[in-house]
Parts: structure tokens; C-alpha cells; sequence
């Protein structure tokens, strides 16, 4: 068993992001079993789950003329625009059926406000507005995380990158994580990954 300091967060492993979802990642449900297996590591675990309103402003089909896997400006920056996924309440939305959800002690949706998506598990895109993880798992004396889940080239690494610049210690396990790699986004990752100082593991 880990330290009590220690904290796995498994980060959308929803049915939306497995294969046969509205944005599935190649093998996303390929590591469903030895996440679970993990969870059994920790006496802390957390699962974050994107949880959008209709017409989110992410979404290509909130955008006239605009293609999915385009890129648009929000007032935050840029945005890529991806097929409408992870609809509040709905089946896509849910935790994949094989993941073991039980063992979690906090669940954390992101991606609600409609005006501003969210990869990250600790802030929104705009990068101000915060989840509320960060709190919590200061006041549960936690000050080591390792991450896994999808995908690696975007929520993970917004998580990691995050919580590394928070201060926490942050390790990404890639072998169970999954990546879309859009033009080059995975290896883009890994290098903004290193560059805060996450370790890299598998």
C-alpha cells in the first residue's frame, strides 16, 4: 500500500472517450483492468469526469461552419472544437462499465461552464478558475500524485503540468494512459510534461 500522502487520479475514462464514443481514443478501454488494479495501491483515489452541457462552446457544432478537430480563439486563447461528447447524464458521459468506481473518494467534473472548456483536473482553460481539487487534497495532507486515464496528449497532460506547477509531485504512468495525437500533439505533451518536472513512467 502506498503512503498516505500518495494519490492516484484516474482522469475520463468514460465511455465517449473508448472506442465506439463521440471522441473515442484508440484502446482507451485497453486499460481499464490494470487501473483497477492499481486503485488497489492507494488509500486515495480520485476520478475526474468532462461533463458538458448541450451546445458547449467547445463543441464544433456550437461553432457555424466550423469543422470537429478545427481550432477557434476563445476569449482564453485557443480552442480546438471537438464532436459533441461527455453530455451531461447521458451514456457517453458515464464511467466506462469495466472501471472499477467504488474505491474512489471524491469525483471530479470539469468542462460544466459552458463558456469555458477544461482539461485540466485542477483548472479550467481559462487557467484561473479552479476546480477545488487542489484544496482538497491539501487539506487531506496529499503531496504525491500519479496520474493515468485519456488522453495523455491533453487532459492528463493539463492535470500533470497543473499539478506539478502547484507544487505537487506528479508522476504519469503512460503505460495505462491512451493518446488522440493530433499534428504532433502527444509528443508535444511529453515535452511540456518533462519541462514541468513530471516523471514519465513506462
Amino acid at each position: 500500500m502506498r503512503a498516505a500522502d500518495e494519490a492516484l487520479i484516474v482522469i475520463d475514462v468514460q465511455n465517449d472517450f473508448c472506442p465506439g464514443g463521440a471522441l473515442a481514443v484508440a484502446g482507451g478501454d485497453g486499460i481499464v483492468e490494470s487501473i483497477n488494479a492499481l486503485m488497489t495501491e492507494f488509500q486515495a483515489v480520485i476520478l475526474t469526469q468532462d461533463w458538458h452541457p448541450e451546445g458547449h462552446s467547445s463543441f464544433a457544432s456550437s461553432h457555424e461552419g466550423l469543422e470537429p478537430f478545427s481550432v477557434t480563439t476563445m476569449p482564453y486563447g485557443p480552442q480546438v472544437l471537438w464532436p459533441d461528447h461527455c453530455l451531461q447524464g447521458s451514456q457517453g458521459a458515464a464511467f466506462h462499465q469495466g472501471l472499477h468506481t467504488d474505491p474512489a473518494q471524491m469525483v471530479v467534473r470539469k468542462g460544466f461552464n459552458p463558456a469555458v472548456d477544461s482539461y485540466s483536473a485542477f483548472f479550467e482553460n481559462d487557467q484561473t478558475t479552479p476546480t477545488g481539487l487542489e484544496g482538497y487534497l491539501h487539506t487531506r495532507g496529499i503531496a504525491k500524485l500519479t496520474m493515468v486515464g485519456l488522453a495523455l496528449d491533453f487532459c492528463v497532460n493539463f492535470s500533470a503540468v497543473d499539478g506539478a506547477k502547484l507544487g505537487f509531485a506528479v508522476s504519469v504512468d503512460k503505460n495505462l494512459c491512451r493518446a488522440i495525437d493530433m499534428d504532433g500533439s502527444l509528443e508535444a505533451a511529453l515535452e511540456n510534461m518533462k519541462r514541468a518536472g513530471v516523471q514519465l513512467n513506462g
